[in-house]
């Protein structure tokens, strides 16, 4: 009897070892990567360059799906409820930070719903303002705020947007009161009333106000990201101009749903982490205004939870908490 269950348990043990975890042979099929905005959005941009190399990489088709809605809301919560095997992932995006930071009752809890695995990239924002102005610097541009208290005006595409909690952090940072004016048409609108001089100041995204920069219609003062643009190098960021720490880059980052398989997320981040480094993908990106990153899914955690906490201290200044 004794030397029957030996032969059993280890006719058992060979068959548990013959059979590959969900990491050995991940991935087996399709993996869908949705992202929170619409089609031309630097969300689907960023996805698809991804997506692509992934695919290589990967040996399986990466399919990119976007699901726009409630500032990135709707695909955050689609991808927390699917199941956490590493077949859907979310690009999530500073808008998530701030939706946690603004309405954390109903927002995707980045840090308990969702898994980090890189970090992908940053849109450059440029902080510009109307030559009417006169000033040539962020200095200039303080000096000025302080002296017109709720007499500079600036644009956003809505309340709770990137552009106009940066221009919230810029305002608590700086000590400054600032009127802001929301757009429902998109950063386009903002751009159009800036070169007016209906609008004093936009923190846009560089790549759409880049054409407006060369033209000479708008003053570019520095970079509201943490590094320097990749389209406009020479500019200093709002740090490096007197405000350190100063950072509100619009990023994208690849996460998958809670509780997936540690070996699984580590595969994807490695895929992902080397994509990013390629030529072919840092080329198509910088090309879109995009700056590539990187990293581990513990820099991608780290900087979530900066972010959740920067956006709400910013959120609760402004009144915009909930």
């Amino acid at each position: 009897m004794t030397q029957r269950i030996a032969v059993i348990a280890l006719a058992l043990a060979a068959c548990v070892a013959a059979i590959p975890s969900r990491s050995d042979d991940y991935p087996s099929r399709p993996v869908r990567i949705v992202f929170g905005f619409g089609p031309g959005s630097s969300g689907d941009v960023m996805s698809r360059v991804l997506a692509q190399r992934m695919s290589q990489d990967l040996g399986q088709p990466f399919i990119v799906e976007g699901k726009p809605g409630a500032n990135g809301q709707l695909g955050a919560t689609q991808v927390a409820r699917a199941p956490n095997d590493g077949y859907t992932l979310f690009l999530a995006s500073v808008s998530n930070a701030t939706n946690v930071a603004i309405t954390p009752a109903s927002a995707t809890d980045l840090a308990k719903e969702l898994t980090p695995i890189a970090l992908v990239a940053t849109v450059p924002s440029i902080l510009v303002v109307h030559p009417s102005l006169g000033v040539a610097n962020v200095p200039e541009l303080i000096a000025l705020a302080k002296a017109k208290p709720d007499q500079l005006f600036f644009g956003s595409v809505g309340v709770g947007s990137p552009p106009h909690l940066a221009g919230e952090l810029f305002k608590v940072m700086a000590g400054v009161k600032l009127v802001h004016v929301p757009y429902a048409g998109g950063s386009g609108q903002a751009a159009t009333d800036l070169i007016a001089g209906r609008i004093s100041m936009v923190f846009s995204p560089a790549s759409t106000i880049a054409p407006h920069i060369t033209a000479g219609s708008v003053k570019a003062l520095a970079a509201a990201t943490a590094k320097r643009a990749g389209l406009f190098p020479d500019l200093p960021t709002i740090a490096e101009a007197g405000l350190p720490g100063f950072d509100s880059g619009i990023w994208g980052g690849l996460m998958a749903p809670a509780g997936t398989p540690r070996p699984v997320i580590d595969r994807l981040a490695r895929a992902a982490d080397a994509a990013l480094k390629t030529a072919e993908v840092q080329s198509v990106l910088r090309n879109a205004g995009i700056d590539p990153l990187g990293g581990t899914p513990e820099d991608f955690a780290q900087l979530i939870q900066g972010e959740i906490e920067k956006w709400a201290k910013v959120a609760k200044a402004a009144g915009l908490s909930k």
